[in-house]
């Protein structure tokens, strides 16, 4: 297998807004674009191929949407592991994560299971028994554990994607009772924002990086752009005070993203119709050239 860091590129762009309460954010790869995304990472040292996933319907409703995204999502992730590349997603609302990591899974199943580092200010592990808002892009994290609408959580086949000792969320600050209640009953680690005040990110950050890489074949990051203080970066659909700093999570992914086990990365929520002077957008492009060799 190649290693992580040696992988050519293949940017995968995810228009879809209807897993999300503000649909406006499948604009954010077209502006991510236009913003220089792709130039900047032709720009990392490593060979680079992209695509665009069709939007869904507009005919569909919601949740037949966000499937029908996330299932060709699964298989192209999948397509793009199995060929030898580092998939780089870009969405879109969050619920793109569930085809996104059951692609990626699905690639690694005969070496072994998938760790993933989810950066959010949400767990995004509600069910439809749980959820206040019925919004799918606050269930990725539950459906890739196998638990919610079969539609998603069927993605990877009947087993989930991702088993509970292989996930760590980090950065969470805002959140509901029966999602925190999952996770705990599977005993997944989340890194709520006051552990992070207290015991500084690059520690969290290793810490982290030891449980998506223990017993795993590869690990990937996915980032909600709303783990970032909404102060700093205004740009997404679902913003919570308290968050990071762009120069202080950049210092703390940089090794993370140029390990030689990494299968893959995800940023999601840009909404440019919610950014300053392209504030977020320079941020998703600061994380994504991380990448360089």
């Amino acid at each position: 297998m190649i290693a992580g860091n040696e992988r050519s590129l293949h940017v995968i762009a995810v228009p879809s807004g209807a897993g999300a309460q503000d649909p406006r954010c499948e604009e954010g790869p077209a502006a991510l674009i236009a913003a220089g995304f792709l130039d900047r990472l032709a720009h990392t040292g490593r060979p680079l191929s992209w695509e665009a996933i069709p939007r869904p319907s507009s005919e569909l409703g919601r949740l037949d949407a966000v499937a029908e995204v996330c299932a060709g999502l699964a298989q192209k992730t999948y397509e793009a592991a199995v060929a030898g590349h580092l998939p780089v997603i870009v969405g879109g609302d969050h619920a793109i994560a569930v085809g996104t990591w059951s692609g990626v899974a699905r690639a690694l199943d005969d070496r072994g299971g998938l760790g993933l580092l989810w950066l959010d200010a949400h767990m995004d592990a509600h069910t439809p028994d749980t959820t206040p808002s019925g919004a799918l892009h606050g269930m990725p994290v539950a459906a890739l554990l196998g638990h919610g609408f079969p539609a998603l959580t069927r993605l990877h086949g009947l087993r989930p994607a991702l088993l509970p000792q292989h996930l760590c969320l980090v950065g969470i600050r805002s959140f509901e009772p029966g999602e925190a209640a999952l996770l705990a009953r599977l005993r997944v680690r989340v890194v709520h924002i006051d552990e992070v005040r207290r015991r500084g990110l690059g520690a969290v950050v290793a810490d982290a990086l030891n449980i998506v890489g223990s017993g795993t074949a590869g690990f990937g990051v996915s980032i909600d752009l709303d783990v970032f203080d909404p102060l700093e970066e205004p740009g997404v659909g679902s913003a919570a005070p308290d968050g990071l700093f762009r120069r202080d999570l950049c210092e703390a992914l940089a090794p993370v993203l140029r390990h030689p086990n990494l299968v893959g990365l995800e940023i999601a929520e840009y909404n440019p119709y919610r950014d300053a002077d392209n504030a977020t957008a320079q941020a998703a492009i600061a994380l994504a050239q991380l990448l360089a060799t």
